[in-house]
């Protein structure tokens, strides 16, 4: 996040939590055991633009902690934070010291029995503790740090314990002008610094093409760095990093490489290694990596919406690891489509979490029961989440009819809600949660009920996803409205997921791949396949090697100049296509120099 920004944000900010009492926003036992993005929590109505009058909902900048085999999700201005024990049932927390002022872009690590965090700071801010996050109890661990020079933080920092030394560093930078910053801290001081802060890396977007700004890369403006993070395996220390900025489809994280933790650090070549331009959740920066417990790796990120405001977001998790060259990535290949929640450790990138379920509802047509000025339910099946449907008055009884226009399983769906001209500033359990039901039909007359929030207890899921209890072979697919706090009732996208009873497309053919003179783009092209929804581009720098995935739509071009390469670096590329069926195989693997 931009540091001038959030310094305005938490002013705004400044003593609006104080005072809270631990409170639970119980969620049941789903019985669930897929997930989907962007992540089904109650986001929290944002207090950034209060004094603008701007009122959404809102969650960015992810760290999600493994903390005695459970699982804590710190979000930035949320008022509290969340706990799990699944990864697939959150309950939202707040604390008895959540403190004197809501978190920006959070820093947590757990060691050995105790969770510690610290917020984004310009000023002189103290480290927290506690050995019953669970249950919103929170100590100061420190009265911490002298304020460090002007505009230098620490913001967004990442606190990062090294197992295999006992020491202790934090690592920081939000910035256009200034580097990635790293420190060692002094755990016999209370994790007070310990000598002067280094540089540790600054951006370059003249030979990392990733790192330009802008919409795919298009803007000269100068790139912001942020969110840093530490993950160290095999001996080697990875410190990643957010860019190039979090209000644009290609925010990313990347990351540096060195046998010590304060460096000297080489970039990975590879870079980025959480990358999603296309489909629905389009980026994936300023996050973290952890392990669940089975050992695998994740890495979060901020995924972009952007209608409201330019930093409304929503959180995204991916499948990440090290492969045996050391080389790390994160899985963003069908990202944002229905996944099942690890039960054992994943072999190679976690493509085996995919659960095959497709998307059964893009174009599909679709009917209101009301419909607002021009915001018409077609916007609900264009995956694009800055179009939505809105209705003429927020009353149940509402509904959203999706045709997919042949008999087909359905297993899933997700709904997104819009926050159109809402007037929340407070996010009162009473007042603020969604309730609403899911209906199928084969012949849209006769209807037989899928799922029905009523029946569990009140909460906000602003991107609610429901894996039905057993499939469904329906035509029709509809939502039947009953609440939300927001006086119009507005949503961005009905998205149903399952299987057809058709093939797969055939694959692409007369793939292309050219690298330009300028060597952070490649021209791609492709044929078209008839009966294909999409196609995913796979990218990498060895033909076993294609972590990146670019998703583009068959209603759009089928050439794309790609500008998130970097100079000196051999890729390769092949393509694959989809539909509600299924994928096909990929295409033979080209290489470009």
């Amino acid at each position: 996040m931009h540091p001038i920004i959030n310094k305005i944000m938490l002013l705004r900010a400044f003593g609006i939590f104080i005072g809270f009492i631990l409170v639970f926003n119980a969620m049941p036992a789903t019985g669930q055991s897929t997930y989907c993005n962007p992540m089904d929590i109650d986001y929290k109505y944002n207090f950034e633009q209060l004094n603008e009058n701007i009122s959404y909902r809102s969650g960015a900048d992810p760290v999600i902690i493994n903390h005695r085999g459970e699982y804590f999700l710190f979000v930035t201005i949320s008022g509290g934070y969340w706990h799990s024990k699944d990864m697939i049932n959150w309950k939202y927390l707040t604390a008895n010291r959540w403190p004197f002022e809501d978190m920006c872009a959070p820093a947590a690590v757990s060691v050995r029995d105790t969770l510690f965090l610290f917020q984004s700071t310009f000023e002189s801010r103290p480290i927290l503790y506690s050995v019953a996050p669970e249950k919103g109890i929170w100590e100061f661990y420190n009265r911490w740090t002298p304020r460090l020079p002007k505009d230098i933080g620490p913001w967004d920092p990442a606190l990062f314990h090294d197992p295999d030394t006992d020491k202790w560093y934090m690592y920081w930078g939000s910035s256009n002008v200034y580097p990635i910053f790293g420190s060692e801290l002094d755990y016999s001081k209370r994790l007070a610094f310990k000598g002067q802060y280094q540089s540790m890396f600054w951006l370059n977007q003249y030979e990392h093409g990733w790192e330009r700004f802008g919409p795919n890369h298009s803007d000269p403006f100068k790139p912001f760095t942020e969110g840093a993070w530490m993950t160290k395996h095999k001996g080697k220390y990875y410190l990643q990093y957010g860019a190039p900025g979090t209000e644009y489809n290609v925010y990313a994280n990347g990351t540096y490489v060195s046998d010590q933790p304060l460096g000297p650090f080489t970039y990975a070549p590879y870079n980025p290694v959480s990358y999603k331009p296309g489909g629905f959740a389009t980026g994936a920066g300023h996050g973290n990596t952890f392990q669940d417990n089975f050992g695998n790796y994740w890495n979060t990120g901020t995924s972009w919406i952007g209608l409201n405001w330019a930093m409304e977001r929503r959180i995204v998790r991916y499948a990440a690891g090290f492969d045996n060259d050391g080389q790390m990535f994160a899985n963003t290949r069908f990202g944002d489509f229905p996944h099942k929640m690890p039960t054992k450790t994943w072999t190679g990138k976690g493509d085996e979490l995919f659960t095959g379920w497709m998307l059964l509802s893009y174009k599909k047509p679709a009917t209101a029961s009301s419909t607002l000025d021009t915001m018409a339910a077609q916007k609900i099946t264009d995956e694009n989440p800055r179009t939505f449907w809105a209705a003429k008055q927020n009353k149940p009884g509402e509904t959203l009819t999706i045709d997919l226009q042949t008999e087909q399983e359905v297993k899933a769906v997700q709904v997104n809600y819009t926050d159109y001209k809402s007037d929340i500033f407070d996010n009162k359990p009473e007042k603020v949660y969604t309730q609403f039901k899911i209906w199928t039909s084969k012949d849209g007359k006769k209807w037989n009920l899928a799922s029905d929030l009523t029946k569990e207890p009140k909460r906000d899921r602003p991107c609610a996803y429901i894996e039905l209890a057993a499939p469904v072979r329906a035509r029709y697919v509809r939502y039947e409205h009953v609440y939300v706090a927001s006086p119009i009732l507005a949503i961005s996208e009905f998205r149903i997921f399952g299987n057809g009873f058709g093939k797969a497309p055939q694959t692409p053919a007369a793939f292309t791949a050219v690298r330009q003179k300028d060597a952070r783009n490649a021209d791609l092209k492709w044929e078209k396949v008839p009966g294909a929804i999409g196609y995913n581009v796979l990218w990498g720098i060895a033909p076993d090697k294609l972590y990146q995935t670019y998703q583009f739509w068959n209603d759009e071009p089928n050439t794309f100049e790609l500008r998130a390469l970097n100079v000196g670096v051999p890729y390769y590329f092949a393509i694959e296509a989809f539909n509600e069926n299924g994928v096909s195989v990929a295409s033979k693997v080209v290489g470009v120099k």
